[in-house]
């Protein structure tokens, strides 16, 4: 099975941002003094919720998360792991956290590709030197029935801007992808054309914490970050 087919797979359920936050109960209020008065860094806390962890402390700035005592005297940054159901809980709210609403997304910024009867839809942002984007491009051609929304992301360097413009500006921006990506034929010098979509696209992965390629994002607003680079071994 390859890479993009484990990671349909591993995405089938639904995920739904949730809130829960506990900001009005005593304990949160105890916990939001205590730690804006020690920690000036934390003077702005986004939510403070209770764990499953007899007490323990959520506290979440943005979408990292910290865990506290009731009182804010000790800040513990880490992973919390639910031993019993083999769950890395952490792991699982940050996913709810960085969830992105697919209708939420730029598509007038985005080219599209439809394989088949395009019923799966998917968003992808990709640099066009990624490496890691041009072996996951090529698992990519083995999936059918797929609507692929591609975002321009030119995030390594001013030669990712040059090929990204030279894409987006191509008559034929799909074809011109692929022939890069997946045959090794840089795009030709293009005529000028309008490329402020690939400036918004980097603004948007800032907002929403996109920082490597080629990151996922499916129907259900989850999203499957870069792959990471595999191991070497010191001998090779």
């Amino acid at each position: 099975m390859n890479l993009i087919q484990r990671a349909l797979v591993a995405l089938l359920a639904s995920v739904a941002l949730t809130g829960g936050a506990l900001a009005q109960s005593p304990e949160a209020a105890v916990i939001r003094k205590n730690l804006a008065e020690r920690v000036p860094q934390m003077a702005k806390i986004d939510e403070i919720s209770k764990t499953p962890m007899a007490g323990l402390w959520e506290v979440r700035i943005g979408s990292d998360i910290l865990y506290t005592d009731s009182q804010g005297n000790f800040l513990i940054q880490g992973a919390l792991i639910d031993t019993k159901a083999r769950r890395n809980l952490t792991e699982e709210r940050v996913d709810k956290l960085m969830a992105v609403a697919f209708d939420a997304l730029p598509l007038k910024d985005a080219f599209t590709i439809v394989r088949g009867n395009g019923k799966r839809k998917m968003a992808l942002f990709q640099d066009p030197n990624c490496p890691y984007c041009k072996r996951f491009e090529r698992d990519l051609q083995q999936v059918n029935n797929v609507t692929i929304h591609m975002f321009l992301y030119p995030i390594l360097g001013p030669d990712s801007t040059t090929k990204s413009r030279n894409i987006w500006c191509a008559k034929d921006k799909g074809k011109t992808w692929a022939d890069w990506m997946v045959r090794d034929q840089p795009p030709a010098e293009a005529s000028a054309c309008d490329s402020g979509a690939l400036a918004r696209n980097v603004e948007f992965g800032r907002k929403y914490r996109i920082t490597g390629t080629p990151t996922m994002i499916f129907e259900d607003g989850t999203r499957c970050p870069a792959p990471s680079p595999p191991r070497r071994s010191r001998n090779t």
